[in-house]
């Protein structure tokens, strides 16, 4: 819903229905994600993809007519063997979309959901999308701090709220399902959690052009953009401006406080562009001990040699030196900064959800994956 969020809150400020399509599972080869959402506007209006087009006309179908029933309903999408692009997925994936309509009277937490959005805030949207029809539809909105709504039963609620909050505090979006009255074995109810939390950090210690070009490809890719470096002179928001924040100080003092200040999560990934012992040092021996994402440093493999044995000389160990990418990114033959930040986005994106970075051409299996496998 993050990617409709702002047209689906104009039209419910003005008092309008809307039909609202969304992903809430996948299988194999799906070509959006859970959370990705489809609006059909009052006036007709499509907002928002929940297949890349190829299912897009049955969603515009269904909104259309969830609307003017106000009963929810579950469809599964996928190829058939019959007719397969009938209404089916061409690339060979299966999804469930959930259609429901949307006003101030089905969904009265939804300005108050959008504005956590756009303060930064956690929330999680919890909705049940498969069950018997006096819980379907029913929401639980959860913050940190507190909740709204109720998903039919006191029991239920607070099995939800404890799953629930630990879903969004790892930023996941996917179905839970339970027992009538909570049961947690039980898969009498399905129920679908939209968690929106703040964007994952992208942090890049050295102030050079490499750091630029990075700092405009993980901004694109959605990530909250950081640029550190002690040095004054070049650490400026002018050099860099697609990062939302440039510091000066040293670079493993500023990790080390924003790990101690809780800014720093397992979604956080680090690059790592100094090359220079006396930043990148003090620097890692932080940064790979603590759980994040991604930690990549850039170099020569000689670098890279007298870089490993400097962290082995200050206790690290050789687990702890196993999670360094470096030389940092893929092997795609770049030259330039921004065909290096390409490269360092590329593994990037492969380890969070498992990729190879080999050629499509040549790999089998399915395309999309999942982070899982």
């Amino acid at each position: 819903m993050r990617d409709v969020l702002d047209e689906l809150v104009g039209w419910w400020q003005a008092g309008e229905t809307v039909g609202m399509g969304t992903v809430v599972a996948t299988w194999r080869s799906a070509p959006r994600p859970a959370g990705a959402s489809m609006l059909v506007g009052p006036d007709g209006t499509a907002v928002g993809s929940v297949s890349g087009g190829c299912v897009e006309g049955a969603v515009y179908e269904e909104a259309r007519d969830v609307v003017e029933t106000g009963e929810p309903t579950l469809e599964r999408y996928g190829v058939s063997d019959d007719d397969a692009f009938a209404v089916g997925l061409t690339c060979g994936g299966v999804l469930d979309v959930y259609v429901e309509s949307v006003s101030r009277e089905s969904f009265p937490e939804l300005g108050e959901i959008a504005a956590s959005v756009g303060r930064g805030e956690p929330v999680a949207v919890v909705t049940v999308v498969r069950g018997p029809a006096d819980r379907l539809g029913r929401r639980l909105v959860l913050w940190p701090d507190r909740t709204s709504g109720s998903l039919g039963l006191a029991r239920l609620d607070d099995a939800v709220a404890d799953d629930a909050r630990g879903m969004l505090a790892a930023g996941r979006t996917a179905t839970l399902t339970y027992g009538h009255d909570g049961e947690r074995r039980g898969d009498e109810l399905t129920l679908f959690v939209s968690s929106f939390a703040p964007r994952a950090r992208m942090i890049v210690f050295g102030a050079i052009d490499f750091a630029a070009a990075c700092a405009r490809v993980g901004a694109f890719l959605g990530y909250t953009v950081t640029v550190c470096d002690a040095r004054p002179v070049f650490a400026t928001a002018r050099r860099f401006p697609d990062a939302h924040e440039v510091v000066v100080e040293w670079p493993h003092r500023y990790l080390r406080a924003e790990v101690d200040a809780g800014r720093v999560d397992e979604r956080t990934v680090l690059c790592v562009l100094t090359h220079d012992p006396k930043f990148d040092v003090p620097l890692l021996e932080v940064a790979l001990r603590v759980p994040v994402a991604y930690v990549g440093a850039m170099g020569s493999r000689r670098t890279h040699d007298e870089r490993l044995a400097r962290l082995a000389e200050a206790g690290m160990t050789p687990a702890e030196l196993g999670r360094l990418s470096s030389p940092i990114g893929l092997d795609l033959g770049a030259r330039t900064p921004e065909e290096t930040a390409i490269s360092i986005a590329a593994e990037i994106i492969a380890g969070r959800w498992g990729g190879t970075g080999e050629r499509l051409t040549g790999v089998g299996g399915p395309i999309h994956r999942t982070a899982d496998r």
